[in-house]
């Protein structure tokens, strides 16, 4: 088969105080096929009086502030636009269509450091193939192929000649050590790493690719904490509504309103993102929850309500019901918007390296983001007095022991509140 697609270069059109910005501007790749269309940035950029935007190509016998010939960045261009097409030409190989998550996550697995990978037969050639099947039988998000597509990377620094055979015990363990003292990974990430790695090799031996099975007795200890839970107070939360924003950062006042929104509806940002105006009915709206495909009835209240008639006349891409951006972008801003609201708290958090206890206190507005406004509508339902059962059919949550932590925080602000009683 055949897969019609174009591929071209693009200086992004970003402005700043209202004004196209000029000098310095980055590269993207723009790729569409199949009624979708993709950007990568290309880790370049060049002044758009430089940029040829017929040809697609940095005008010559010129140079960026990096000092970056032309040429050098042209031809930089031509060889991601070569693995781009190398990309589809596997899936029309396979007879297949790609996604725009398996584009993304092909080509970046070909890239470290500029430099195209030569591909080795073997190891991370099933790896590839793993995250090619899974993600279409499971449906993975952007954000789950980000993940493995990280996971390789971490393989490939380990070891770039890596083999099935090389994982026992005592490679498992070095690569354990190589997370912890290399790349200075905290104990709760190397358990997220050994596990998604345990993933793959299991699925390996299905396939009857890997007969090295050291993996399932692989059982590393680590010294860990249980994480914080990082919610909005009630206090605070009425702070950030009633912020103003200044002047020249009008950008953040649609933030503001899809993280309120999160935090009195109590969905994930990814559900925000899929939200549709025909989702939305009178009193109440509907999901399919994109993490665990949950159908899900959620009541509107009146500060819910209030966001979504700000916005329903208001068109925006793939009829959405709110102006959603990047979750990058939004957790970015968040913690911009909180900083400028002085929710500053210091907060204490504790984790280990090894047997290394590591304390640190940040101010609450840089663990802010998106998922905080899923977990202050649980913390401020639980502590309204609301049932946990009820909670959990808004939210969606499987079971008790998941609700636990929030549990636990809703009895302390109740018996922090009852205390203000004895100051009367």
């Amino acid at each position: 088969m055949i897969i019609k697609r174009n591929v071209i270069f693009v200086l992004e059109n970003r402005k700043l105080n209202g004004e196209l910005i000029i000098e310095n501007v980055p590269i993207r790749m723009r790729i569409t096929f199949s009624g979708n269309r993709i950007e990568i940035f290309t880790g370049m950029r060049v002044d758009r009086s430089k940029w040829d935007s017929k040809k697609s190509k940095v005008k010559p016998n010129t140079f960026n502030k990096l000092k970056q010939s032309a040429s050098d960045i042209n031809t930089k261009l031509s060889e991601y636009e070569a693995e781009i097409q190398n990309v589809f030409k596997k899936f029309e190989f396979k007879n297949l269509t790609p996604t725009v998550e398996e584009v993304k996550f092909h080509f970046n697995s070909a890239f470290e450091k500029g430099q195209v990978i030569t591909k080795a037969k073997g190891f991370f050639d099933y790896f590839d193939e793993f995250t090619t099947e899974n993600g279409r039988v499971k449906n993975w998000t952007i954000r789950t192929y980000e993940k493995f597509s990280s996971v390789r990377k971490h393989l490939s620094e380990f070891n770039s000649k890596l083999s099935f055979s090389f994982l026992d015990e005592k490679g498992l363990t070095l690569y354990v050590e190589f997370l912890r003292d290399i790349l200075n990974m905290r104990n709760s990430t190397i358990e997220k790493q050994v596990s998604f790695l345990k993933w793959f090799l299991k699925w390996a031996k299905a396939k009857g690719y890997n007969d090295n099975l050291s993996y399932e007795a692989f059982y590393p200890k680590f010294k860990a904490t249980q994480k914080k839970i990082i919610f909005l107070t009630q206090t605070e939360l009425k702070t950030l509504e009633l912020y103003e924003i200044p002047e020249g950062k009008q950008y953040l006042e649609r933030v503001r309103d899809v993280f309120i929104f999160l935090c009195y509806s109590g969905i994930r940002y990814s559900d925000a993102l899929n939200l549709k105006r025909s989702d939305i009915k009178k009193d109440y709206f509907e999901i399919t929850t994109v993490k665990t495909g949950d159908s899900l009835k959620i009541e509107l209240n009146k500060n819910s309500k209030k966001i979504l008639n700000k916005y329903k006349d208001i068109p925006f891409e793939h009829y959405r019901a709110l102006p959603i951006i990047s979750n990058q972008k939004m957790n970015d801003y968040i913690k911009e918007l909180a900083k400028l609201a002085e929710i500053d708290e210091p907060i204490r958090l504790t984790h280990y390296k090894g047997n290394i206890r590591v304390d640190e206190v940040v101010p609450k507005y840089d663990l802010l983001g998106t998922h905080a406004g899923r977990r202050t509508f649980i913390c401020t339902a639980l502590s309204l007095g609301i049932p946990v059962n009820i909670v959990m059919k808004w939210t969606g949550h499987a079971d008790y022991k998941s609700m636990k932590p929030y549990i636990d925080i809703a009895d302390n602000i109740k018996a922090n509140a009852m205390k203000k009683f004895d100051e009367l």
